[in-house]
């Protein structure tokens, strides 16, 4: 399985998806408040990235959070402020009620969905929060100690925001990866299963698509109920996945009437 590695900087990943947020948001007129939410809350990622991995190069970070909590977690909480002030209207309660918290509260909130708690798999903003954490850990190469499910992150163990197909080299197939929404990670994904529950029947894993975002499609599984977005990178090498998503919200808001459930929330909590 091929995972790739940070290529440069976790401040400067947060910062192009950022630019990218932002430019789409120019023409995209349903999503623009999705899109200009995404725009702040990477460059507030962006932010506590660099602080992390200066704490990361004064003294290395283990990948324990019990072992790291009382050196990120003051780092981690303009997330949640953005979240509150800039977010959608119900991401934008749930972080104005975590504000309220006492720190004991917030701090037990991450550490649970660190452990990787089935109830917690979709913290969005305790994801939120973690993922400059993460990503440090990842481009530094230090190995988080969570729970590993079979479809999900081989790095951190987190589950798959989106998928994408890539061109290979040497091959007319293109390669189906994943994008954690966890730790940003992404690797090559087994085709025709679900990421979820590793479901493998044809049948069981019908695909859906729509005219009005023809690089867009919904790999869902009707064993388990969960899907998957996937971006053709293939017809627009520029897009970047978890960011270009935000474009086909209306493909979300039509599965959620089917009755289907994303496996991780995309960037505008849904």
């Amino acid at each position: 399985m091929a995972i790739s590695t940070a290529a440069k900087s976790p401040a400067a990943e947060f910062e192009r998806r950022s630019k990218r947020a932002e430019m789409l948001a120019r023409d995209a007129e349903a999503a623009r408040e999705p899109l200009l939410f995404a725009s702040a809350l990477c460059r507030e990622q962006s932010t506590a990235a660099l602080a992390i991995e200066e704490a990361h190069l004064s003294r290395p970070l283990t990948g324990r959070l019990a072992d790291d909590a009382v050196r990120i977690l003051p780092l981690l909480g303009s997330a949640v402020r953005v979240a509150a002030e800039r977010g959608p209207e119900e991401l934008a309660g749930q972080a104005r009620h975590r504000q309220l918290e006492e720190g004991s509260v917030a701090s037990n909130r991450l550490i649970v969905m660190w452990s990787g708690d089935s109830n917690a798999r979709e913290d969005y903003l305790s994801r939120a929060m973690l993922r400059p954490y993460l990503e440090v850990l990842r481009a530094y190469g230090v190995s988080p100690d969570r729970l590993h499910r079979p479809g999900h992150c081989p790095f951190c163990g987190g589950a798959p925001l989106v998928s994408s197909r890539k061109e290979m080299r040497d091959s007319n197939a293109a390669a189906r990866m994943l994008h954690c929404g966890f730790c940003g990670c992404e690797w090559n994904a087994v085709r025709g299963s679900c990421p979820s529950c590793t479901e493998a029947d044809p049948a069981k894993l019908p695909i859906f698509t729509s005219d009005a975002h023809p690089l867009v499609r919904i790999e869902a599984c009707e064993t388990c109920g969960r899907y998957v977005k996937s971006v053709d990178l293939t017809q627009d090498a520029r897009m970047i996945p978890e960011i270009d998503d935000l474009v086909s919200l209306s493909m979300d808001l039509w599965a959620v009437e089917q009755g289907l459930t994303r496996i991780e929330p995309g960037l505008a909590g849904m």
